[in-house]
């Protein structure tokens, strides 16, 4: 895909939702560490439902160290894998505590010494906490890029050089969302939904999805 109808997806998707954010629930870089830890292989929804109860009971590393697994698992017990998250969040929060003041770090060397915490889980907490120009390859950006033609690749990884070599720097702290919140809505995994789609004249996909018929 050429540059200028790279810049033109991210325009009309800027038009679209000028202000995109995560669908996370939280308060404090602390907070959407580990709410990103708990959504792996899990909805939003069903994380934002466990940390409306955990989050005003522990919502530092410290508080969360008082719960202990046990206490954390009770919270949690809804989401897919909750005893492995459990124990990575504890583990998480020993160490928070005893080498970084209890703070979470900005650097992405110290995040993904982290348990639990691997680069895609950093990509977020140093996009959305501290404002850094990364994007998280997740299943919906991956879907989106191969798709559209914006940035095709074998594996994630792949993915997230081209898009950090081919999104305008204007759009990278943003790029994260608004190609995460296309793919959970509009470019769909079984049947994209091309005929709302906002850049469907830009997208190089050629099997678009028609109208359903009313």
């Amino acid at each position: 895909m050429n540059a200028a109808k790279c810049r033109a997806i991210f325009e009309t998707l800027r038009e679209v939702n000028p202000a995109p954010t995560t669908e996370l629930e939280y308060s404090s870089p602390f907070e959407l560490l580990i709410a990103v830890l708990l959504s792996a292989q899990a909805t939003d929804v069903g994380v934002n439902k466990a940390t409306r109860r955990l989050f005003p009971v522990a919502h530092t590393p410290r508080q969360m160290l008082e719960l202990g697994e046990a206490g954390l698992s009770e919270y949690i017990k809804t989401i897919g894998l909750y005893k492995t998250k459990a124990r990575h969040v504890i583990e998480t929060c020993r160490i928070l505590v005893e080498r970084h003041g209890g703070k979470v770090p900005a650097e992405r060397e110290a995040l993904e010494a982290l348990p639990g915490v691997g680069r895609k889980t950093a990509n977020v907490v140093l996009n959305t906490a501290f404002g850094q120009p990364t994007i998280a390859v997740d299943t919906h950006i991956f879907r989106v890029s191969n798709r559209t033609g914006l940035a095709p690749g074998k594996n994630v990884d792949i993915v997230e050089q081209k898009l950090l070599k081919c999104v305008p720097h204007e759009f990278l702290h943003d790029a994260h969302h608004w190609l995460i919140l296309h793919g959970r809505y509009v470019c769909k995994a079984r049947k994209p939904e091309c005929w709302h789609c906002a850049i469907e004249t830009l997208c190089e996909f050629r099997e678009k999805t028609p109208a359903p018929q009313l």
